[in-house]
């Protein structure tokens, strides 16, 4: 299926269309592998990708071939006829939607004569562009560094301010790392600070063990930061209809009504082919998502493949070591869903499917209810008999569980908690101090 009518960019000014880069985007065909109609797709998404970082795509090509070409990707015809269009219509860049060699990237610079871009090198922009906080922006320049090192000979003018436009946002724009050992070391460098801001991190929302947490996660642009608000209306986050408009996790504590309560963290999109090197690098962000009790996995419903993108958000979540998880499927933007669609389909393939529109507010109040049910099945109940001298424990059980009864017998007090499962050794080895427990 098609998605170019799925995308349409906004409107530009013209003064917007004048400053903003001319692009081309290039794809391979290589069937049965991918056939042309899914590298069609591909390509509507690069558009959005060159659009939220900037540029205006004015034609794509899309060949068709057995094996790709060593030298060019693409075959010489191509890159010919590639040619003559740059020449004709004065483009700035060339954006490929695979990855290319450093010799690849090298020759088509040299014959196309503008800049080339690969999909990583147009992902490492966006991040470069739209990280705000200091680690965020700790972690782009370790992914930019890294992809950068096996192209530092053709590439490292473009860290420098001597040009502007999109690939050209470097991690050091004070080019004093002039070669490859400098380079290593301010990687070695940024590892060690982003380990030291991990900690620091850890050390600050220890608090958060004692309160069930929920990781928004999903396919760039599904709408997890538009659900947040519809979920969290006071937490002052805004949906962006761009791809990576969230980069640095925000986390609400999210209210229920059966007086229950969680923490509610908005994560990073994912997106088809996430550079390796990048998800490693933003480990630290993810590791919101494999500290979660619970993960929301947000669906664009009304996306002509939204099951290869849901397939793409399990890979992701498979590779963080985090398919084990208690996972809600939420099917977003159900009220642009076309009269046909299947939805007794989808019922039966995720069970626990919920189809809500956080944009106009539809079925939230279900999603939250289901929520309630999600999280009290991951709660343990107990009911312990403490002697009045054993204080401590009495006020660790307030501390670290949720106090539901207590009873005043004699010497003695009935406590009934609840906690989560996940905190049961912890708790044990805090009972195994009492005389008398006895479990609901």
């Amino acid at each position: 299926m098609n998605s170019d009518s799925f995308f349409k960019p906004k409107p530009l000014t013209l003064i917007e269309t004048l400053l903003r880069e001319k692009a081309v985007l290039v794809g391979v065909s290589r069937p049965p592998e991918v056939y042309k109609w899914q590298v069609e797709d591909y390509l509507s998404e690069l558009e959005q990708l060159a659009d939220t970082a900037g540029a205006i795509v004015l034609e794509k090509f899309i060949q068709e071939r057995e094996h790709i070409d060593p030298v060019f990707f693409i075959g010489k015809g191509k890159v010919n006829e590639l040619s003559d269009f740059v020449k004709q219509t004065e483009t700035d860049l060339v954006i490929f939607d695979e990855d290319l060699s450093p010799v690849q990237a090298r020759n088509l610079e040299n014959f196309l004569q503008c800049k080339i871009l690969d999909r990583t090198a147009l992902i490492l922009q966006i991040f470069a562009l739209r990280a705000k906080s200091a680690q965020a922006k700790l972690q782009v320049e370790l992914a930019q560094l890294e992809y950068f090192l096996p192209r530092l000979t053709r590439q490292w003018t473009h860290l420098s301010k001597q040009k502007g436009g999109i690939g050209t946002k470097g991690p050091g724009e004070t080019q004093i790392e002039t070669d490859r050992r400098l380079v290593w070391q301010r990687i070695a460098h940024l590892k060690r600070k982003l380990q030291e801001v991990s900690r620091q991190q850890a050390t600050r929302t220890k608090w958060r063990e004692n309160i069930t947490r929920i990781a928004l996660v999903g396919y760039t642009n599904a709408g997890k930061s538009t659900l947040m608000h519809a979920l969290c209306p006071h937490s002052g986050i805004q949906g962006e209809n761009r791809l990576f408009a969230t980069l640095d996790t925000t986390s609400r504590r999210l209210r229920l009504k059966s007086n229950k309560h969680a923490l509610l963290s908005d994560t990073v999109g994912f997106i088809r082919k996430l550079p390796h090197k990048l998800v490693q690098s933003f480990k630290s962000t993810l590791d919101e998502v494999c500290d979660a009790d619970i993960l929301l996995h947000v669906v664009d419903a009304s996306h002509p493949n939204y099951e290869e993108q849901i397939h793409v958000v399990n890979q992701t979540l498979h590779e963080l070591g985090a398919q084990n998880k208690e996972i809600v499927m939420v099917f977003n933007k159900a009220d642009a869903l076309p009269a046909d669609f299947n939805f007794d389909a989808v019922c039966a393939q995720y069970p626990n499917a919920m189809f809500v529109s956080a944009e106009r507010g539809i079925n939230i109040e279900a999603l939250k209810a289901h929520i309630g049910k999600v999280m009290e099945a991951e709660f343990q109940t107990r009911t312990a008999r403490v002697h009045i001298s054993q204080y401590k424990i009495i006020s660790q059980l307030h501390d670290e569980t949720e106090i539901l009864e207590k009873k005043y017998d004699g010497e003695f007090v009935e406590v009934v908690f609840r906690f989560p499962k996940k905190h049961l050794k912890h708790v044990d080895v805090l009972l195994g101090k009492l005389i008398d427990v006895q479990a609901d």
